[in-house]
Parts: structure tokens; sequence; C-alpha cells
């Protein structure tokens, strides 16, 4: 992601802030020019266009920091429009875990920007359109709204957003990495693949000549995962376990491992990061950061910076006692498939 400051005083920004700690401004996003805006008022800014800007709706509810046009019929703004049901707010619970879904949502929605990707589209005369469930399952039976994706619709049950249910999944499923951010980025992908793939013959041919074959019956092969497992060798094919279940498994976390990919090294490059470690002949960990990965076409030179990167992240986390913020290995197979999805969206 890019960085971001205050365009009143220059003071370092996050994009998630509604006011800057230094001049007390007021801040919103601007998503048409991937901007934050900085204002006096609480209730509308001037863009450098002369348009008069507000929050959307949900600001309201402390869910949202995007702008919207005053004069705009729709009050939401471009993240917050695909949102098709959300849990009752009367329930303080139920709020605080909309507010962190709607964060990692933007985030989201600021990579398919940044990847000039329609959240609509028409495949041979059917509408489909990217929207978003966000449900709270009954108390006594937390996992009973199950996250996915149908035609379009993404549905996420609203108790991964909290850590401690998250957690308790992640070691159910034996996972190594479980977030908020990640659900979305895995979810979409599924889209992306009916909006991409699913209805051109040339690319779906060469689509199974990576992931494989799509037709097979996604439930026998989902009750195939869970009653045995991933082969003993699935590092070697997949990025993860879960991939090897179905073609379109595989897809999905190949796709939302790109989009962590490209995230990542964005952030690197807006910070001029370069990784010069100090370890004796080790030449392939010496890179700088010096190149926007979403103007780059080769997935070599991307590849070649992002698997140091890792590597420092992963350190860094160590180095606060958490685990691996990259807990993954990228194998030569799933690098040809992470070239397939950048040549797709390039």
């Amino acid at each position: 992601m890019k960085i971001f400051q205050c365009s009143n005083c220059n003071n370092p920004v996050y994009f998630e802030n509604t006011s800057c700690e230094k001049c007390e401004n007021s801040l919103g996003y601007l998503f048409s020019s991937e901007s934050i805006v900085s204002f006096k008022s609480a209730d509308y800014a001037v863009s450098k266009a002369g348009v008069e800007l507000t929050y959307c709706a949900n600001f309201n509810q402390s869910a949202c920091n995007w702008l919207v046009p005053v004069d705009s019929k729709n009050k939401f703004c471009e993240a917050c429009s695909t949102n098709h049901m959300i849990p009752d707010l009367s329930i303080p619970e139920n709020k605080l875990d909309w507010r962190k879904i709607e964060a990692a949502k933007r985030r989201l929605f600021y990579s398919l920007h940044k990847l000039n990707l329609k959240t609509k589209y028409t495949i041979d005369g059917e509408k489909l359109k990217l929207t978003f469930d966000f449900l709270a399952p009954l108390e006594n039976d937390p996992t009973a709204v199950t996250t996915g994706h149908d035609n379009g619709l993404i549905t996420l049950n609203i108790k991964e957003a909290n850590a401690a249910h998250r957690e308790y999944i992640k070691e159910q499923l034996e996972e190594r990495y479980r977030t908020l951010l990640g659900h979305f980025r895995h979810e979409v992908g599924h889209f992306y693949w009916d909006a991409l793939i699913k209805s051109d013959p040339k690319i779906l041919k060469e689509f199974r000549s990576h992931f494989g074959d799509d037709t097979q019956d996604y439930g026998e092969a989902l009750q195939e995962h869970y009653k045995n497992g991933a082969p003993a060798n699935w590092r070697e094919q997949f990025i993860s376990s879960y991939a090897t279940m179905h073609a379109w498994e595989d897809w999905a976390e190949t796709w939302s491992h790109y989009m962590h990919m490209m995230d990542m090294l964005e952030t690197s490059y807006n910070f001029g990061l370069e990784i010069d470690p100090e370890l004796k002949k080790v030449p392939n960990l010496d890179v700088s950061c010096d190149f926007d990965p979403y103007l780059e076409k080769s997935m070599e030179k991307i590849i070649r910076h992002y698997l140091p990167l890792t590597y420092v992240v992963n350190s860094l986390n160590r180095s606060m006692g958490h685990a691996d913020a990259y807990p993954f290995i990228i194998s030569e197979p799933v690098i040809k498939k992470l070239a397939f999805i950048h040549k797709l969206v390039n």
C-alpha cells in the first residue's frame, strides 16, 4: 500500500486515520485519487478539483473514513456500497466486529483499484456483481454461518473479526495464517475466477494447465480433503494445504497470496526499503525495493524481491515474539501460478 500524510501539515498518517494527531484536522480517503484529504470540518471538504465532499454514511457508525461527493445519490462509498447485508448493530459486539470487517474490506478495495479490477461484469448476458453479507451466527453455534462465495455474493461470519474465535478455528484447522484481510482476498479470488476465467475457453485451458481440473465434484473433493488431509508433499506444488482440495481453492489461495505479495512490495517501495543483510555469500537477499509492483511486468523480478522481504518481516516478527508474518514456501510451480495471475490482470 501507499503511505500517506496529512495534506495540511505533512504529518505521516495511516490509511485508516480520521484525524491528524499533529494539526487535529479531519482526514478522509478519496478512492478515485488514492489520497488522504485533510480538512477543518468533520462535515465536508473541498477536493482539489473543487468538488464538495462528505464522509461515507458509515462514518456515523465509526466504520468508514472514505469520502463521497455531497450531491451524490449514493451516500455510501465505493467499498460500503457493495454491502448487501450487515449484522444487527444494536448489539455492541456485532458493531465492534463489523467495524473491523469494514476496515479490512477497504484495504481489499484499495488493492482492487490498483489492479484496475471491476466489481461489476456482464458474462454471457448475465450480470455478475461483487456484494457482501456480513452475518452474525446464533450464540449457541458460532460456526453456523459459513464464509464463502456464491455467484458474486461473499458471505463472512462476523465472528472472524474476533481474535480469540479466529485463533481457535486456526488451531482446529491446523492453519498457520488466518486474518480478515486474508479471507477477503481468498473469497474475492472466487469472484474473479467467475469474472475472468470461467467463460473464456483459451484462458480456462491455461488455467487448467496450472491449477488442474475445475470440473471435479467440489462436494466430494471437500469431503475427501477433510477426511484424509493434504498429500504429504503438498508444499512442492501448492501454496497451502487447503489449496490441494480443489482447483478452485488452489486458484483462490494463490490469488490471495498474489494480493499479499503486491501489497507488501508496494509498501516496501513507498518506504524506499533496501535489504542488505549482514550475511556472508548470500547475494540473493541483497535487494532494493525500488519499483512499483503494480507497474512491473516481470514476475521473476517481483519474486526476486519478495522472497527476501518475507525473510525480513518474519525476522522482525520473531524479534517481537510473534509468529511469522508470512509462514509459507513459494515453490517453482506456485511461482508459475502467480505468473499466470499476474499476466491475467495486467
